[in-house]
């Protein structure tokens, strides 16, 4: 796996989200940085209305060596969720010229995902990547919206841990997420809400969200 394409798969891993609606419930901004040096944005609104919860994302990031754009990156991803479930979900990937796209949509026979290749046919209850929603830190599989592919993931709370927030010390949660050659961590507040997430990319570099 080149080390673009790694990059672009732990972006890919972050990149949930929903339909969009108005007013806006809820919003997260976050700055990305990679090895401490800021990379792009990532930013995700969340809507409810009659019953059901819609989240938009949209992420940018360019990498640069030498005064050249080595890693070029654009994200969208549109999903709506009902009852704690993914009903449909829209995403669109262009990763240093290369382009996916996945589509679902729960039918009776479970949610059926097309990565445009092929389509298949999941469990009835699917939860993305949702860092946004603690509750998905219990789901023993999880559908990666960039690539289509359903997961099995390990979850495992490390402890609590000190963690800076817009210039502001804060408690929190920190959690493991391991999934194939994967391994992420998550800062989430006493309130649960999504702080910051961190990985180690190829080569050793860190890949970093943070709360803006």
């Amino acid at each position: 796996m080149t080390k673009a394409l790694h990059i672009a798969l732990l972006f890919g891993l972050v990149m949930t989200s929903s339909a969009v609606a108005s007013p806006v419930d809820k919003s997260w901004d976050f700055s990305v940085l990679l090895d401490g040096s800021e990379i792009g944005y990532h930013r995700f609104q969340l809507t409810e209305d009659d019953g059901q919860r819609r989240l938009t994302s949209e992420a940018k990031f360019d990498v640069r060596f030498l005064f050249i754009n080595a890693f070029r990156y654009r994200h969208t991803n549109t999903e709506i969720w009902a009852d704690g479930c993914l009903e449909r979900i829209e995403a669109n990937t262009r990763s240093n010229g290369k382009e996916l796209a996945v589509t679902g949509l729960r039918a009776a026979e479970g949610f059926v995902v097309d990565d445009g290749k092929a389509q298949n046919s999941l469990d009835n209850c699917v939860m993305t990547f949702a860092y946004w929603n603690p509750d998905f830190l219990s789901q023993p599989r999880l559908l990666n919206p960039q690539s289509g592919e359903y997961l099995d993931v390990e979850v495992e709370r490390v402890g609590q841990e000190p963690i800076v927030v817009r210039g502001e010390e804060v408690p929190a949660s920190v959690y493991r997420i391991t999934a194939r050659k994967l391994e992420l961590k998550l800062w989430y507040s006493e309130d649960n809400e999504w702080l910051a997430l961190e990985s180690v990319a190829k080569g050793g570099r860190i890949l970093r969200y943070e709360l803006t």
